[in-house]
């Protein structure tokens, strides 16, 4: 089952990234605006495209599988990777002599 959902959650993600290429943005019309109309520069555009339809539902598609994959891999109720190894020290920073003032200081961070 695993691998079904991980398999359509990747031709999801393909599908889309084609749709959103193939897709032309809201100011493409920029370019020829010079002696046109500029009421379709950034006003309303008509009905939705296929492409804007299908990308909703891919979108949604791609939620669901997401979710559905969190889900099926989430671990027990308190559980976690924190306690599975013991908390180990840091090793401590090296001290350098100071050769003016004859004092210890830890190297400076870059």
């Amino acid at each position: 089952m695993t691998i079904f959902i991980t398999f359509i959650h990747v031709v999801t993600c393909i599908l889309i990234i084609a749709a959103v290429l193939l897709q032309s943005g809201k100011g493409a019309e920029t370019g020829v605006m010079i002696g046109g109309s500029s009421q379709t520069l950034f006003g309303a555009r008509g009905a939705s495209s296929f492409l804007a339809k299908m990308t909703v539902v891919l979108a949604t598609l791609f939620m669901v599988t997401s979710l559905t994959l969190s889900l099926i891999h989430q671990s027990p109720v308190g559980s976690s990777i924190m306690l599975d190894e013991p908390m180990k020290a840091l090793p401590a920073a090296p001290v350098t002599p100071n050769a003016t003032s004859g004092t210890a200081q830890a190297p400076a961070k870059k």
